[in-house]
């Protein structure tokens, strides 16, 4: 009977959340591929959904092996694979792959299984492990400005500056939370916020040389000039076409929507089983679906942070929160642009939207977590393994306010 409950360790209502929302994309993505079947001419719905489920079949056996893996594991891998990820990024961004002259170096082909890799998204999910295992050594050096330039930002700023060029939402995620994981650490708030203007005074830096010296580095700074401009403008124009219709969609959708695979606007709406697939969601299932939705990604989110707040190590509570937050502000951020309350971003809905390496990239995060939360079994019964958490930080007084 024990050989059984150990089939499946860590958080069991976050095991059943993860699995619900997987089950439910179905519906919207065979629903929403016929975009791609009717109008783009790519497949049919039924090979679009075997796709879907082949990539989430891969997905959580990612998810699975890794919650088998003792956490502490990680801080290791996090720095052999940080050099490894650098260079990966820099291949990626010396493609020279455009679009309309925009810069499109976002994903690198692998050729065995015929998928496109968004290599940011790993990179993420390295530096954020890179970053927690940082701060959770309680180094004194690493709480002075000159000793901690070379080991923490020094990587994170080359990091970002390589995502900076092809996506911008994605480097200013991940700036905004290794600025959260730092402070959790301790970091003081002074050098802080003193690497927060620098921060904005680079990618100011980087803007003003891209629009004077365009050929220098491929970038899209036209393309999130005109998203913010479109996002201001309260005309239909050729740009705010993907708003306008995403919008359509919800209003069609009223309380209870048109019913699964009824949506109209998905022939319509580009990018409709991917970054506005929320639209098509509350047209078909309504305020109602709409609404179950975001409560069940407010449910993951509770169950990060009671992972978190039950992990005995420093390491494991910072990797939790790096790890697990991203993925929730990301699905909040797709519907809000769907809902026009925020502009056009290109972030996908976590285990809903189509696609390929963003679902495994999500699936390793969440493996991640729920290795830190099978962990505390084992902690509880034979002790924590280290005190690295012993230090009175933010996080520290966090969680005992929890």
């Amino acid at each position: 009977m024990n050989n059984t409950k150990n089939i499946i360790l860590g958080d069991r209502v976050l095991w059943v959340a993860l699995a619900l929302l997987s089950i439910f994309s179905f519906l919207p993505v065979f629903s929403a591929s016929s975009n791609l079947t009717y109008v783009v001419g790519q497949g049919t719905p039924w090979s679009h959904l075997l796709k879907h489920f082949i990539v989430l079949l891969f997905g959580f056996g990612l998810m699975y092996g890794l919650h088998k893996i003792p956490y502490q594991y990680f801080k290791g891998i996090s720095i052999l694979a940080l050099p490894l990820i650098i260079l990966l990024l820099i291949y990626t961004a010396s493609q020279g792959n455009l679009i309309a002259g925009a810069n499109a170096n976002r994903w690198i082909r692998i050729p065995i299984v015929g998928l496109s890799f968004q290599t940011s998204t790993l990179a993420s999910i390295v530096l954020l492990a890179y970053v927690s295992h940082l701060m959770s050594k309680d180094s004194p050096k690493l709480y002075r400005l000159k000793t901690s330039i070379l080991p923490l930002w020094i990587p994170v700023f080359l990091v970002i500056l390589l995502i900076l060029p092809a996506n911008l939402s994605t480097s200013a995620l991940l700036f905004f939370m290794v600025l959260i994981l730092v402070f959790l650490g301790g970091y003081p708030i002074r050098y802080l916020l003193g690497m927060l203007v620098m921060g904005l005074l680079m990618a100011l830096l980087f803007v003003l040389i891209s629009k004077t010296y365009p050929d220098w580095v491929p970038n899209r700074i036209d393309t999130w000039i005109s998203r913010i401009e479109n996002f201001n403008s309260a005309e239909d124009s050729g740009g705010n076409y993907q708003i306008e219709r995403a919008k359509t969609a919800i209003a069609t959708g009223g309380l209870l929507g048109l019913g699964a695979g009824k949506s109209v606007m998905k022939n319509f709406l580009p990018q409709s089983s991917s970054d506005f697939i929320y639209a098509i969601i509350v047209e078909e299932f309504g305020l109602v679906g709409g609404t179950a939705l975001i409560l069940l990604y407010l449910v993951v989110l509770f169950r990060i942070v009671v992972i978190a707040h039950k992990s005995d190590t420093a390491y494991g509570k910072l990797l939790v929160l790096g790890l697990g937050l991203p993925i929730i502000i990301q699905a909040f951020v797709n519907m809000a642009v769907a809902l026009q309350v925020l502009p056009v971003t290109g972030q996908t809905l976590p285990l809903i939207s189509s696609g390929g390496t963003a679902a495994w990239m999500t699936c390793i995060a969440f493996g991640m977590i729920l290795s830190v939360s099978a962990g505390q079994k084992v902690e509880s019964d034979d002790g924590p393994e280290d005190s690295e958490d012993k230090n009175e930080n933010p996080l520290t007084i966090l969680s005992e306010t929890i």
